[in-house]
């Protein structure tokens, strides 16, 4: 079954990855495989328990108070005898220790959901009021190399401050009302991509990877951002030097419909929402710094404000505007498939973290890599290949974090450490290799019909070029 374990998770990574030939969506494969591997530990956890393989078994049975305080989590000193026969009677019985055991996970899968879900809505609720207009607006130019470094940029900071995700879909919405050729169309959406991805790895809340390691404590805000942003910039900068001495030209503008240069909302609610937007977003670290609460809780009290601030603002519109307009008409436009997907995937991961899967991947990758930046570099070229996502889930499964003052290999997987650090890069940037490698890269796909093929031919040495650069660049900053 340990085997059969890890059959499932290949076979449900190969349908995610196989997406748009199959044309099923990875949400359902996700769950499936997440369902199935979960099932599959529930229906002989005596025999995969008896492996001896598993960390939480090997620890909760380790002292009697262990098996408390994960059976009955929060129970105070003076309760201990009331709940010690009962405890440790479910403790005997290995069933119910892999129920406690999927409630664990489940609560820290929640918060990185509920995190996305409220920063998806706060950005859709940015853009249905038309809150990047102001932006676009800006950008006058034809020229192809200048157009690529202003989009590149911008994508770059906007990746760091939203997130990949959401800054690649508004760009690729913003790309159509600027360039008419497919093809040149496909060619800057794909750079997009490589600055978005860039922009994610340095920002706590830029990329799926950085808000799991940011959210179970890996690394902290102005660490990752002070120490990775230099090689995010490289990663983005070298391909685009390269790009400028072979691109030549202008871009040609499609010519708009009426109903495309159209405002439904006036100036000041663009910008209000804009400004509301970007400082709900930034705010979620000050409001975990001072109120030591978990991030999603911030995430919430900013879509809480922007909600309550739109319910005022459009009560006396048109009923068919406010539904529009408000939270509430935005909620039904969010992409819940992402959400599924997530939830999918880290349920899977997690199933091969508890039954000891990733322990064993753990020990081979020390002994055959016995140094941290090879370890990796293996994981973001592999996060080209498959999402990073259960990439970085599970690499925080292999490696806890270690106590301060650890000397020797582990002394590099203290909170904020090197190997943290280096796996928020290369998961972030590695993806960029191939178009199906990272959220944002299968957004752009999605959105502009992007041919793989075309991707690898075109855009593949560049993104690999750039991440190995990077990777260099963070080596002679910390390696040395």
């Amino acid at each position: 079954m340990f085997i059969l374990m890890v059959v499932v998770f290949v076979l449900g990574y190969t349908a995610i990855a196989l997406e748009h030939p199959l044309k099923v969506d990875k949400a359902a494969s996700a769950l499936l495989t997440g369902t199935i591997l979960w099932a599959i530990y529930a229906l002989n956890y005596h025999s995969l328990l008896g492996l001896d393989l598993s960390p939480a078994w090997h620890h909760v049975t380790a002292t009697a108070n262990d098996v408390i305080n994960f059976i009955k989590p929060g129970v105070a000193e003076p309760h201990y005898k009331e709940v010690w026969k009962s405890t440790v009677e479910v403790a005997q019985h290995q069933s119910h220790f892999v129920k406690h055991d999927l409630e664990h996970h489940l609560v820290e899968i929640a918060e990185i959901l509920f995190f996305l879900l409220g920063a998806m809505t706060i950005v859709e609720t940015v853009d249905q009021h038309q809150g990047f207009k102001p932006i676009t607006d800006k950008i006058q130019t034809t020229n192809k190399v200048k157009l690529l470094w202003i989009l590149s940029v911008l994508t770059f900071f906007m990746s760091a401050a939203l997130d990949n995700l959401t800054t690649t879909i508004v760009m690729v919405a913003l790309l159509r009302k600027l360039i008419d050729d497919k093809k040149d169309r496909w060619f800057f959406a794909s750079m997009v991509i490589l600055a978005a991805n860039a922009g994610g790895a340095w920002s706590p809340i830029g990329d799926v990877t950085t808000i799991m390691l940011w959210i179970g404590g890996q690394v902290s805000t102005i660490p990752i951002m002070t120490d990775v942003i230099v090689p995010s910039l490289v990663t983005m900068i070298v391909p685009l030097i390269i790009v400028s001495f072979t691109m030549k030209g202008d871009i040609q503008r499609p010519v708009l419909e009426n109903g495309d240069a159209n405002e439904f909302t006036s100036r000041f609610e663009q910008r209000l929402l804009l400004f509301m937007g970007v400082s709900a977003l930034l705010f979620v670290p000050v409001f975990k710094t001072v109120t030591h609460l978990p991030p999603y809780m911030g995430m919430l009290f900013g879509l809480g404000v922007i909600w309550l601030t739109t319910e005022i603002m459009h009560r006396n519109k048109p009923l068919e505007d406010k539904r529009q307009l408000t939270v509430i008409g935005v909620l039904k436009k969010i992409d819940v498939p992402t959400i599924f997907f997530f939830l999918g995937i880290l349920t899977a991961v997690a199933a091969l973290q508890s039954v000891g899967h990733l322990n064993v991947l753990s020990t081979v990758l020390e002994e055959q890599f016995h140094n941290i930046y090879i370890i990796n570099l293996i994981i973001g070229v592999l996060s080209a290949i498959v999402d990073n996502v259960p990439l970085v889930a599970g690499a925080m499964g292999m490696y806890p974090i270690a106590e301060p003052g650890t000397t020797g290999f582990l002394a590099d997987f203290v909170a904020d450490g090197k190997f943290w650090q280096f796996l928020a890069y290369c998961a972030g940037t590695g993806g960029s290799i191939l178009i199906i490698g990272s959220a944002a890269g299968v957004a752009a796909m999605g959105l502009e019909k992007i041919d793989f093929i075309w991707y690898v031919k075109k855009i593949s040495l560049l993104a690999l070029i750039g991440y190995l650069a990077g990777a260099g660049t963070y080596f002679l900053m910390f390696g040395l």
